[in-house]
């Protein structure tokens, strides 16, 4: 049964003007920072902010957790060995299975979220 959907487009030319190392550590989860620091090049790390804020807001409205209980920080977004995102967070119960699908462009960060109960 799905229990929550979400979606969300950012554009990466306003990440781009927010961000900053108080921004980064707001957004991202120590997880996800650890990787940030790691890529080299600029726009990678820009659509990797990107995509972990539409991401996360993308999350909090399939969790419906946009009120106030949930932080940026408390999802973390990360990788498979094939590259496909997923998210571990403590507001996902363990009856539930959250599906994320993140794409990027050079303007543009878009992610889709579906919780499901098992």
């Amino acid at each position: 049964m799905i229990l929550g959907i979400g979606i969300d487009l950012v554009d990466l030319k306003r990440i781009s003007e927010l961000m900053s190392d108080r921004f980064i550590e707001r957004v991202l989860s120590e997880s996800e920072q650890k990787l940030y620091h790691n890529i080299a090049a600029e726009q990678t790390k820009l659509s990797f902010v990107g995509g972990r804020f539409a991401a996360k807001e993308a999350l909090f409205k399939a969790f419906s957790k946009g009120d106030g209980t949930a932080n940026y920080t408390d999802f973390s977004v990360l990788n498979d060995e094939n590259g496909a995102p997923f998210v571990i967070s403590k507001h996902i119960e363990a009856n539930h299975r959250v599906l994320i699908s993140i794409s990027h462009t050079d303007a543009y960060a878009m992610a889709y979220v579906m919780i499901e109960k098992l």
